[in-house]
């Protein structure tokens, strides 16, 4: 569906699809800079680390489970969906300010701990899923000759948002950033100030988001089941997507929930804070690079296999140099191996981006664009699957491996390499066995080899 020529910004594809998506991902993305306060909130409310990480892995449960349950209010009525989000979001993470303060004031306070898990893994999950789901069957409408462009434009913006919210979010907790010394009450000032301004964000792009004219959902009696749609392949096709889609979740949250501390045991902690930002930029590299890259592929599936053997590639390097471990000896600095960790983590960023900008593109390959939203909603399920197995994973093997000390631990992160170069493997295995070529991708091997009897 292209612009049309008249109705101006009413009419636009960049007003009425790729701003409001843009506005609702910078928005909703800002969950993946959990690392940047996780432990200020631990300390400020009298708990422990690994408590306060439940709230991370909740949040993206809920972001996958309601993806999942609400995909067909989002095929139905963008509107509301978009306005779910805005709400819950903005609900959730003032909320969440709130207990954090309630913590200061009562410390080790269970009431507290639990408020957080409620507001901002519950509340804010929710705002999460309907947020990252509202815009991407508009977006792939409007750009329907680009639509690994579009998604990525858009999803480009959720792994965007860290690079644009952490100097930010840093400038609001510290009053002398370089020392991490806190300023009083920033930590949930920052939670109250950033809802007032996304709630801004979302509200704006919730009223431009719109599907194009042209376009009509078919009458109900003519809509087919979505497990209708998704039988209409071998189910072993689906079910490969979801586990690829999984593992690279899984793996991607495993080593980004450690980025902070693998920054600082190999002696970058005092730049923290801007690789943080580099690395959320090939976040969102990966998102668009990705996927606008497969929109010149025959078989989108084949972006997955580039991405599971980078990753692979990089992770056996760094396990056979022992990167993490051998490159600061707390008195000087291996360069050549910061460079190899550092490459890992941005690589596996990119991976994890570019796996997801390319999740809807590859289903409407597959399944078509008639139920894309709830099949893309259901598939997200594996992304809250991930949520309470990735993060709580590299949580559990750092602090029962290696060193007694889960924030001094670099044989601990190794250990934690090796699990995840493993799931690596399957995954790769996964995709070039399990999920088969789209019929896009048969259709053009078949118009190739017209071409050459011809």
């Amino acid at each position: 569906m292209s612009e049309t020529k008249s109705g101006g910004w009413r009419n636009n594809k960049w007003t009425r699809a790729a701003i409001p998506a843009l506005l609702l991902h910078c928005s909703v993305g800002t969950v993946y800079c959990w690392s940047m306060f996780s432990s200020e909130i631990g300390a400020y409310i009298g708990k422990s680390s690994s408590a306060t990480a439940w709230a991370f892995s909740l949040a993206i449960f809920f972001l996958g489970m309601s993806a999942a349950f609400l995909g067909n209010v989002v095929e139905k009525n963008i509107h509301l969906s978009s306005l779910v989000a805005t709400i819950c979001f903005t609900v959730g993470m003032a909320g969440t300010g709130f207990f954090i303060w309630y913590g200061g004031e009562h410390q080790g306070s269970n009431l507290a701990l639990f408020g957080i898990y409620l507001c901002y893994g519950c509340i804010m999950g929710i705002g999460l899923g309907t947020g990252y789901l509202s815009p991407v069957k508009t977006l792939m409408l409007w750009f329907s000759d680009h639509k690994g462009l579009a998604t990525g434009l858009a999803v480009a913006g959720f792994g965007a948002a860290k690079a644009i919210a952490s100097p930010i979010m840093e400038h609001i907790m510290y009053t002398d950033i370089k020392n991490k010394v806190p300023r009083e009450g920033g930590v949930y000032r920052m939670f109250w100030i950033l809802a007032a301004i996304y709630f801004v964000m979302m509200f704006v792009g919730h009223l431009l988001l719109k599907k194009p004219d042209g376009w009509k959902e078919p009458p109900k009696e003519e809509k087919i089941s979505t497990w209708k749609v998704i039988k209409s392949r071998p189910i072993s096709n689906y079910i490969g997507i979801w586990l690829m889609f999984y593992i690279n979740i899984t793996c991607g949250l495993a080593i980004i929930s450690q980025e902070k501390q693998i920054v600082t045991v190999i002696g970058l902690a005092g730049v923290a804070a801007t690789l943080s930002s580099i690395s959320a930029i090939f976040n969102a590299g990966g998102r668009l690079g990705f996927s606008t890259w497969a929109d010149y592929l025959k078989d989108r599936n084949t972006i997955y296999k580039l991405i599971f053997m980078i990753s692979i590639g990089l992770t056996v390097l760094t396990l056979a140099t022992s990167a993490i471990k051998n490159a600061y000896d707390g008195d000087s600095k291996n360069m050549l191996l910061v460079i190899i960790v550092m490459a890992l983590i941005f690589m596996v960023n990119a991976g994890y981006g570019g796996g997801f900008s390319n999740v809807p593109t590859l289903l409407s390959d597959h399944y078509g664009m008639g139920n894309i939203s709830a099949i893309h909603g259901l598939t997200l399920s594996a992304w809250a699957m991930a949520g309470l197995t990735g993060n709580q994973m590299a949580t559990y093997i750092v602090k029962h491996f290696g060193t007694k000390d889960p924030a001094d631990n670099p044989a601990g992160y190794q250990y934690v390499l090796y699990v995840t170069c493993a799931l690596y493997v399957v995954a790769l295995l996964i995709s070039l066995f399990m999920v088969k070529k789209s019929a896009k991708a048969l259709e053009a091997e078949k118009a190739k080899k017209a071409a050459a009897k011809a």
